[in-house]
């Protein structure tokens, strides 16, 4: 016997429509019909392609040349619930965007399907025929107009139809009304005339669903199975690793917001500091800066003063910015092609460095300038962490700090100068702000540096309030420069140039922004 737990009415109600029970909606026919009618005629033009649409169908084409014969399923990912019937903002698997070139104009639960065909019969000459699977606008004369809370147009705005989306990404479109047959038809082992099916895993459970069936249904081997998804999610982490043109622009365009955002937030230092909850200030400002020039914050915002500073991913700023201290701000902006910034100061919330603070930040500053010195292709990217980590070791020998010689501490068995920076120095940069994380670590870590690759340079020293091996003078100190860096013919070029670095420079800056 099952218990049922019925509704005010009396009858049984199931759980998952019970939400709607506050909404109190119209069902008769009559407001059905009325519903239906009197809506103005949709007269706009089909648009033009997105900038993004060639650059993603020549990613498609490098993809297709990696797996010919093999169907390719790309989710989009569906909406997730941050409590009850509320959703976060709906943001694409950053594979999904990258071969379609969507950006924030996107459709939860679309799936992207790259079906193999005839060696070069494909689209541009490849190996595939790529589709993409939506929810296209329902009607005005369907009730999912003002029904639905999740998709339906009177609740959550325009969505977009089938010919649109064709139009913007330049591909066929369908409704998700056929997506099991897509993904399923004439699937199963290679050795049997079938079609193999390699999945973007972990981003839509109703996809794995469709694709895990159908493998079972024809006889194929799960454990072999799964080990071709994690080749896909591999090979299309580094199908990233090197941007083109249009990825560089649009990297250009969040670093100058998040630039913007930077400065928002050094002229609301006074309210933060009148604040008991001051780095929340900090937090907001920036967050305003970022929704008005972009999508959203690339990452969660660490505003951490003080001791917090010292807290590597610090993000509950809830704590105060007192004079005296310095503010370590790590923050970008995603703009609204999903690409994310990601840059870090440490700034004196009182306008000026302390003696002990400006030696911390210099040290840190002159890390980070060695590393920036020795870009250009050819470098090994595991030698920039080396090249700052170096520079950090020879400070904290100066300074009586380190307690060991700077060789001994740079060997593999020391590394005893890493208690005051554990982290690494460098992370690609793009739709992720950890990009191309699934890389292998050969083209990762131990690959040499390629003319457009995009990451970060980000040393710091961080001496917690605890921290006994460490003068007094120097507890509750957290610096971090943080800078994006392109690789160029001839070497680096800093995306973040225009934001102060030096000691001198940003106590100018700041001056001037808070005056």
């Amino acid at each position: 016997m099952t218990n049922q737990v019925s509704s005010p009415s009396g009858s049984d109600q199931p759980l998952e429509d019970r939400v709607n029970n506050r909404s109190q909606r119209p069902t008769s026919e009559s407001f059905k019909q009325f519903m239906a009618s009197n809506w103005a005629a949709d007269t706009s033009q089909l648009p033009d392609a997105d900038p993004s649409a060639g650059y993603a169908a020549a990613r498609r084409a490098k993809l297709s040349a990696a797996y010919p014969g093999e169907r390719l399923v790309i989710p989009a990912g569906p909406l997730k619930v941050r409590t009850n019937d509320t959703d976060y903002r709906f943001r694409p698997h950053s594979a999904f965007a990258h071969l379609t070139g969507l950006g924030v104009d996107h459709e939860p639960d679309a799936v992207l399907i790259m079906e193999p065909t005839d060696d070069g019969a494909g689209d541009n000459g490849s190996n595939h025929a790529a589709t993409l699977y939506f929810a296209p606008m329902a009607g005005r004369d369907s009730s999912d107009f003002y029904l639905d809370s999740r998709s339906g147009e009177f609740w959550v705005g325009p969505r977009p139809t089938l010919s649109t989306m064709s139009a913007r990404t330049g591909m066929p479109t369908d409704s998700l009304e056929q997506l099991e047959l897509a993904i399923t038809k004439n699937s199963g082992p290679q050795a049997m005339g079938g079609i193999r099916i390699r999945l973007v895993r972990q981003v839509d459970l109703n996809v794995e669903a469709l694709v895990d069936t159908s493998r079972i249904n024809t006889s194929q081997d799960l454990e072999a199975s799964d080990a071709l998804d994690n080749e896909l999610a591999e090979f299309l982490s580094e199908l990233r690793l090197v941007k083109d043109e249009y990825e560089i622009a649009e990297l250009r365009k969040s670093v100058a917001a998040t630039i913007n955002g930077f400065e928002d937030v050094v002229r609301s230092l006074d309210a933060a500091i009148a604040h008991d909850r001051g780095e929340r200030i900090v937090e907001g400002s920036f967050f305003a800066r970022a929704r008005l020039e972009g999508n959203d914050l690339g990452y969660d915002t660490i505003a951490a003063c003080g001791n917090n500073a010292t807290i590597l991913h610090w993000i509950r700023n809830n704590g105060a910015v007192n004079e005296g201290e310095v503010l370590l701000l790590d923050a970008g902006v995603e703009a609204d092609s999903l690409y994310t910034a990601d840059i870090t100061r440490s700034l004196p919330v009182s306008g000026k460095y302390t003696e002990v603070q400006r030696r911390v930040y210099e040290a840190v500053l002159d890390a980070a300038d060695a590393a920036f010195a020795a870009v250009k292709p050819g470098l090994k990217f595991r030698d920039l962490h080396q090249i700052a980590t170096r520079v950090l070791a020879e400070r904290l020998s100066e300074w009586g700090i380190l307690p060991v010689s700077v060789e001994e501490a740079m060997s593999p068995e020391g590394q005893q100068h890493r208690r005051w920076m554990p982290h690494g120095t460098s992370h690609h940069l793009g739709l992720d702000v950890h990009d191309c994380a699934q890389a292998r670590a050969e083209l990762y870590l131990d690959a040499e540096l390629e003319e457009g690759m995009v990451f970060t340079i980000e040393p710091g020293l961080y001496f917690k309030n605890e921290d006994l091996a460490i003068p007094q003078e120097y507890r509750g100190i957290g610096v971090r420069i943080e800078d994006d860096i392109l690789v160029t013919a001839t070497g680096g070029e800093s995306l973040s140039a225009a934001l102060p670095r030096t000691a001198d420079n940003v106590e100018a800056w700041m001056a001037k922004l808070r005056s």
